[in-house]
């Protein structure tokens, strides 16, 4: 076996060589990289929803429940996986997302790309260190290329409309017009005036009915539910309890019975219970607690005692906004009818009637609460769930372009325009990174062609179109639903913040997977004949493992 390592000048002669034998493999190909084999199977899910022309999937998830989405976020989130490669893409992916609020689908397809060009690589005989170092140079490049790339910035008093739209109109929505003005006012309007935005100042509530177009802001942060007593606004200074459990006796359900041998048992247990849910109520008065939001049933006889005392009763439905609510009002959410230890606080809180639909407002003056929320309509809960990911998406793109205002071409045209320059280094470098940056280019052209896959175009027609627009210069051409475009006049844009923050990631999850040669899974002891219980014939647990599936 030769050891040698190949030069810049045979790498590229051995790398198509590899490409061509693992092609005509019948038997299909041994990938010298562990991980290779489960980002493809995890890229193939995600593919075919990259981009404002992606498909949509329904997911059944563990609880039984169908969810029809084509967000990539959601996708990862639902499945099981299995393989640790997999395990660490998503991790990735969804601390991308976290931290710019896009690009999940842009790291696992680039990550994919670039394992499946280290594979041609590794097989033509590039060693792995020197593999390594090279794509960590062509990354560097990459970042440096960027900021050269900016075509137009976002001033300090300029409306976000236009650099907002092109984000949210990736999401397929009926009314991108509307809904992005919506955003843009919110976010307008909540921004400092030393030009910072804190996106929690934006809230985003659901009801379902209307129509979209029926969407609206209202001051502060609304969430779904309705008042329940006589009492329906607490004006000035509302002190706020939230409570996971019935407002009242304890539920029927419960796991406890009480063993009664009389009616006079029976009236006295009933009476004290009364006494007791009483007692409970005037501790909350005590407290001054004058707003109790429940999720839960409210009983009748509770409730009366709650108006009694001047408390507003709220009955919401959905425990998410009870943990939003805790973490805004910075008071826990108690399993029991006992006062909190810290009561939350807020300036007004009252009922709002947005056609049939009731919501609940509650209004601050402090700069760290929710001052606007943008209240969504629709028929359907699936709908609503796409919109209300459109709105967090906007909101997150706003708050990055305050951070930084630079805007890159969108529709493919940025990775269009790093592959051209990594191929004309690439073809002049000499020792590995000429292979390596050439590889990298390749990776970066599989995006715009995902682009026009997903939008049903003639895809080698489309590519060979866009690859010569800019190999005369034109950098400004991307991938459109009916063919290429000029991303500049039709205003479709990347913000260069979240550009850069997906390459740095993608690079740390291919650098570390292209050095791990062997997967090794520890596991418990195959159940031995000891293990049998010799009177039940049972086999006795044993600690399940921490695999999971594909």
């Amino acid at each position: 076996m030769d050891n040698r390592v190949p030069s810049a000048l045979e790498l590229p002669q051995l790398l198509d060589q590899s490409t061509e034998q693992s092609t005509r493999s019948p038997g299909g190909q041994k990938y010298l990289l562990s991980s290779t084999a489960a980002v493809q199977t995890l890229a193939s899910v995600i593919r075919t929803c990259f981009g404002p022309f992606g498909g949509q999937k329904l997911l059944v998830t563990a609880k039984g429940e169908t969810v029809c989405t084509g967000f990539a976020t959601a996708i990862l989130r639902a499945l099981e996986l299995e393989h640790p490669a997999a395990w660490l893409l998503r991790e990735a992916a969804q601390t991308q997302a976290e931290n710019s609020g896009d690009g999940t689908a842009f790291v696992v397809l680039l990550t994919e790309a670039l394992l499946k060009q280290a594979e041609h690589l590794l097989q033509a005989g590039l060693p792995r260190p020197q593999l390594r170092e090279a794509y960590a140079t062509a990354t560097t490049e990459i970042l440096a290329l960027l900021p050269s790339l900016v075509i137009r910035s976002l001033g300090p008093l300029e409306n976000p409309f236009w650099a907002l739209h092109s984000v949210m109109n990736t999401h397929s929505l009926s009314q991108t017009d509307f809904l992005t003005k919506l955003v843009a006012q919110a976010c307008w309007a909540t921004r400092e005036l030393d030009g910072k935005f804190k996106p929690e100042r934006v809230g985003v509530c659901t009801l379902r009915g209307a129509a979209l177009e029926n969407s609206c802001l209202l001051p502060g942060l609304v969430v779904s539910g309705k008042p329940c007593g006589q009492i329906i606004m607490v004006a000035n200074g509302a002190r706020v309890a939230l409570f996971a459990c019935p407002f009242g006796p304890a539920s029927l359900n419960a796991p406890a019975s009480a063993r009664l041998s009389s009616p006079s048992e029976l009236s006295k247990f009933r009476k004290g219970n009364e006494q007791l849910v009483e007692k409970q109520v005037a501790q909350l008065s005590a407290m001054a607690i004058n707003v109790v939001v429940v999720w839960g049933e409210i009983d009748e006889k509770t409730l009366i005692h709650a108006d009694n005392h001047g408390i507003m009763v709220i009955q919401v439905n959905s425990r998410r906004e009870m943990v939003y609510l805790s973490e805004v009002l910075d008071t826990p959410l108690m399993p029991h009818l006992l006062p909190p230890p810290v009561p939350g606080k807020c300036q007004r809180v009252y009922g709002q009637e947005l056609g049939e639909a009731l919501a609940v407002v509650f209004e601050w003056e402090c700069p760290d609460t929710p001052a606007l929320t943008v209240v969504l309509r629709g028929a359907t809960t699936e709908g609503l769930r796409v919109v209300e990911q459109a709105v967090y998406h906007g909101i997150d793109t706003y708050f990055q372009l305050c951070q930084d205002p630079r805007l890159l071409p969108g529709a493919g045209a940025t990775e269009m325009a790093l592959a051209k320059v990594l191929s004309e280094k690439g073809s002049k470098l000499e020792g590995p990174n000429g292979p390596a940056f050439l590889a990298f280019a390749q990776a970066l052209r599989s995006l715009p062609k995902t682009l026009a896959e997903n939008a049903g175009l003639a895809v080698s027609d489309v590519m060979a179109e866009m690859n010569g627009a800019h190999q005369t210069g034109n950098f400004l051409i991307g991938i459109g639903e009916e063919g290429i475009i000029n991303v500049a006049q039709q205003e479709v844009w990347d913000t260069l913040i979240a550009k850069a923050q997906g390459f740095r990631v993608v690079a740390d999850v291919v650098l570390q997977l292209v050095t791990v040669n062997e997967i090794i899974v520890t596991r418990k002891n195959p159940i031995q004949k000891q293990d049998l219980d010799p009177d039940s014939k049972k086999t006795k647990k044993r600690p399940t493992s921490l695999r999971k599936k594909l």
